[in-house]
């Protein structure tokens, strides 16, 4: 459990000091409750009602989104030049990483061209947003496990109004958090190689 903007502050810091050499880098946290704000965010899509969770404007792309304890965050700190990937690529391999976890778990999933992220049925159970400074990545995935989705009621998540938010708890799976992080960290590993 990681405060939301000390992971943003190192993760950018990672990101401005790294060179040519430096590895890439996954980073696994939990975030006590927040919103968080893309360089996209409208008026529109905030919070209709104050629950008291703080509201915190960023430099990842999207909309709005909520991170609260039982989801999973992945950051992604990649070299996308030394990997050759585009945004657009890395985006689908994170999506197909998420579908492929949950295939496992029997559960029929599926991406949208129009709306980067992971639905089942389509009820929104991962969200992804990414900032590329200097052909590098951060910021990264999120994947709703066993949580509170109270909070996605007073926005339009993601900047769709009417978006329904599901978890995995939801969906019948079972697992811990940690164990469904370690199993989405492997998947990971195998979209986005060495």
């Amino acid at each position: 459990m990681q405060d939301y903007e000390l992971v943003w502050r190192q993760m950018k810091a990672f990101t401005l000091t790294r060179n040519a050499a430096t590895p890439d880098e996954l980073w696994q946290v939990e975030h006590p409750p927040v919103y968080t704000l893309g360089v996209s965010a409208k008026v529109e899509h905030l919070p209709r009602a104050d629950n008291g969770i703080a509201l915190i404007k960023t430099d990842r792309g999207g909309q709005i989104t909520y991170h609260g304890p039982g989801q999973i965050v992945i950051y992604t700190l990649l070299d996308l030049r030394r990997r050759n990937v585009g945004v657009r690529t890395l985006v689908r391999k994170l999506e197909r990483a998420v579908i492929e976890l949950l295939r496992d778990y029997r559960v029929d999933s599926n991406a949208r061209e129009d709306a980067p992220g992971v639905y089942v049925a389509g009820a929104k159970v991962a969200a992804l947003g990414l900032r590329i400074r200097n052909g590098c990545c951060y910021h990264g995935l999120s994947l709703n496990v066993d949580m509170d989705l109270t909070p996605f009621s007073i926005i339009n998540p993601c900047g769709y109004p009417g978006l329904e938010v599901t978890q995995l708890r939801a969906l019948g799976v079972s697992d811990s958090a940690v164990l469904i992080a370690d199993k989405l960290l492997d998947k990971l590993g195998v979209e986005l190689g060495p």
